[in-house]
């Protein structure tokens, strides 16, 4: 009988450790990092038994490490990837397809355009130009309004971009232009800013950090983080150049060959809901789901008037070549990685 009970007993405390066992999702991303604990915060508040273990880099890295592990992939859920790698990667047959519970809330530039979605949209982040306006006043710049501006030879040594090639911020700026002013004359473009960029760094955020602390005067950047350092009492002034911003939807996707799909499809229904998306316009202008985002500090309030109109598909398709020429042209002014 004491044999039977103590069966009985131990049998009971592993039904309880089995249910109050978390199944742990490996969930690669390019959120900013100081973002990735309140993301997994609130997440968990509904689903306590799912455990995020973050991989985190830049965006052009997270999309390099999911195409060398193509074959052996180590990530479930991508959680916060620009949406052209993950167009990339779904061209690539890397994405499992998956219609999330509340699908017909998102916006239609929000979701994959396929029935049954590879991929789904979070938020947007756009293009900024953060000029340091005591570096400003004491070189003696003018405040640029436009991004032809920055090819004027009063800026020479003062700008600061990302490299696309490991930045999905500096991607969209490349995309971007030669969207709005066409191969030729965005290459022509790119040739003169060439000549006033000090460096191109390897982070989106970091040339709006560099503008922050004054190491340089102006940082190609974004929004979200200009406007985030201006709060902190940085001493910075946001431009959106006239021509139009570059924009791009952050997104998430299952990886395809995870085991651990339930988990996963649970983390991409939340990943959509209005809980999610008032989280992500604590820092973002734009989110996924119409009539949920409210005015954000320092953004114009006419953000979706900006934005051009982004072709994702044809960024993606036209990427790897507009990188290899982007590469070939100005990678001699890139920091050390």
């Amino acid at each position: 009988m004491k044999h039977l009970k103590k069966a009985l007993a131990l049998t009971t405390l592993a039904v309880a450790m089995n249910a109050n066992a978390q199944t742990e999702l490996t969930v690669y991303t390019a959120v900013e990092a100081e973002d990735l604990q309140k993301y997994a915060e609130r997440f968990n508040e509904d689903h306590p038994d799912i455990k995020i273990n973050w991989v985190r880099d830049s965006t052009g890295v997270v999309t390099a490490r999911l195409l060398a592990e193509k074959q052996n992939s180590q990530a479930d859920v991508v959680w916060g990837l620009a949406g052209t790698s993950l167009l990339l990667l779904k061209n690539e047959g890397m994405l499992a397809p998956y219609a999330p519970e509340g699908l017909e809330e998102l916006s239609p530039k929000f979701r994959d355009r396929d029935e049954t979605p590879s991929w789904v949209g979070m938020d947007a982040w756009m293009a900024a130009i953060c000029v340091n306006t005591i570096e400003a006043e004491k070189n003696n710049l003018p405040m640029p309004s436009s991004w032809d501006d920055l090819t004027k030879p009063v800026y020479q040594g003062h700008v600061v971009m990302p490299n696309p090639n490991s930045s999905g911020t500096g991607f969209l700026d490349v995309s971007a232009w030669l969207q709005m002013m066409g191969d030729d004359k965005g290459w022509e473009f790119m040739d003169g800013l060439h000549q006033n960029i000090s460096r191109y760094t390897h982070s989106g955020s970091k040339p709006c950090k560099m503008a922050a602390s004054g190491e340089t005067t102006i940082g190609v950047s974004f929004a979200f983080r200009g406007a985030r350092l201006k709060e902190q009492g940085a001493p910075l002034e946001l431009v959106f150049p006239e021509e139009g911003l570059g924009w791009e939807v952050e997104a998430t996707a299952i990886v395809d060959g995870t085991d651990k799909m339930k988990a996963a499809q649970t983390l991409v229904d939340w990943s959509i809901t209005r809980k999610a998306m008032e989280m992500y316009n604590e820092g973002y202008a734009i989110v996924g789901m119409p009539g949920v985002a409210q005015p954000v500090k320092y953004f114009p309030e006419n953000a979706d008037d900006l934005i051009i109109d982004n072709d994702f598909g044809w960024a993606a398709s036209n990427r790897e070549a507009i990188l290899a020429e982007w590469a070939r042209r100005y990678d001699g002014k890139s920091e050390a990685k």
